[in-house]
C-alpha cells in the first residue's frame, strides 16, 4: 500500500521540483535584470567573455554549419532528383539553415562548449567559497559573474549563428556545383527568390533566446553547486543537459510563434 501511494506521488513530486526549478531561474533572471538596470557593467570581464564565448566558439560553429549544409544538400539532392527538382535544392537548404538548422545546431554546440565551461567555472568558485568572498567584498555574484557572461552571449550568439548559416550555404554551393553539377546561376537564383530577410531574422531572434537560456541555466547550475568536485561535475552535466533540452523545447514554440508573424514565403 505504501509503495503504491509513493508511486502515485511521483508525478506530483516531479512537478513540484520542476516548478521550484523554474522559480529559481526566474529569481536569477530578476537579479540579472536589476543588474542591467543599475548598469553594473565590468568592461574588462565582458571583453574576456567575448573572447571566450565568441572568438573561442568560432571553429566549432563553422565546422558544424559547413558540414550540416553539405550533408543536407546531398540528402536533398538524392531525393529531389527523383522528381526532377535537383536544381531547386538551394532554396530548401537556405531556408532550412536560416530558420532551423543554423540556430539550433549552433546553439547546441555553444551549449556543450560554453555552457559547460560556465557551470564548471562558477561551480568551482562556489564550492571553494570564492562566491561568498565576493559578497564579503561587496561585489554581488550576479553583477560580477553572470552579467558579463550574459552581455557577451547576447553579442556573440547572433554572430555565431550568422557564421554557421554563411558557412553552411558556402558548403552547400560547393557540394551542389562540384558533386552534382548544378549550375551556379540556377542554384543562386532559387536561393535569392525563396530566402527573405525574415528567414534571417528567424535565426537571429532564436539566437537571442537561446543565448538567454544557456546563460541562465548554466550560471544557475554553477551557483547552486555543492559537495566539492563531485558536485561541480554534476552541475556541469546538468547545465549541458538542461540547456540542450530547454533549447529544443523552446525552439518548437518559437517556430510556431514566429511563423504566425512571419509566414514562410512572405517578405518583410
Amino acid at each position: 500500500m505504501d509503495s503504491a501511494i509513493a508511486l502515485l506521488a511521483l508525478p506530483g513530486q516531479a512537478m513540484i521540483r520542476f516548478l521550484s526549478y523554474l522559480g529559481q531561474l526566474g529569481l536569477l533572471l530578476g537579479e540579472l535584470w536589476q543588474a542591467l538596470i543599475k548598469g553594473s557593467f565590468r568592461l574588462r570581464l565582458m571583453a574576456q567573455q567575448l573572447v571566450t564565448i565568441g572568438y573561442g566558439s568560432q571553429a566549432v560553429v563553422i565546422v558544424t554549419g559547413a558540414f550540416t549544409g553539405a550533408v543536407f544538400t546531398a540528402q536533398s539532392y538524392f531525393k529531389f532528383k527523383d522528381f526532377g527538382m535537383g536544381s531547386t535544392i538551394g532554396s530548401v537548404v537556405s531556408v532550412s539553415l536560416c530558420r532551423e538548422l543554423g540556430p539550433v545546431l549552433a546553439g547546441l554546440m555553444v551549449t556543450g562548449r560554453v555552457g559547460a565551461a560556465m557551470a564548471a567555472e562558477i561551480g568551482t568558485m562556489k564550492v571553494s567559497e570564492q562566491v561568498d568572498a565576493l559578497r564579503v567584498m561587496g561585489a554581488h555574484p550576479v553583477d560580477y559573474l553572470v552579467l558579463p557572461r550574459f552581455i557577451a552571449m547576447m553579442i556573440s550568439m547572433p554572430l555565431l549563428i550568422a557564421e554557421s548559416i554563411a558557412f553552411g550555404m558556402a558548403a552547400s554551393v560547393v557540394v551542389g556545383l562540384a558533386a552534382f553539377d548544378i549550375p551556379f546561376a540556377w542554384f543562386w537564383t532559387h536561393v535569392r527568390q525563396h530566402t527573405n530577410l525574415e528567414d534571417v531574422s528567424f535565426g537571429m531572434i532564436k539566437g537571442f533566446v537561446f543565448g538567454i537560456l544557456i546563460v541562465i541555466i548554466s550560471c544557475h547550475q554553477g551557483l547552486v553547486a555543492s559537495n566539492g568536485a563531485v558536485g561541480v561535475g554534476l552541475s556541469t552535466t546538468r547545465a549541458v543537459v538542461f540547456s540542450s533540452l530547454a533549447l529544443l523545447i523552446v525552439n518548437f514554440f518559437l517556430t510556431m510563434l514566429l511563423n504566425y508573424f512571419f509566414p514562410l514565403g512572405t517578405a518583410l
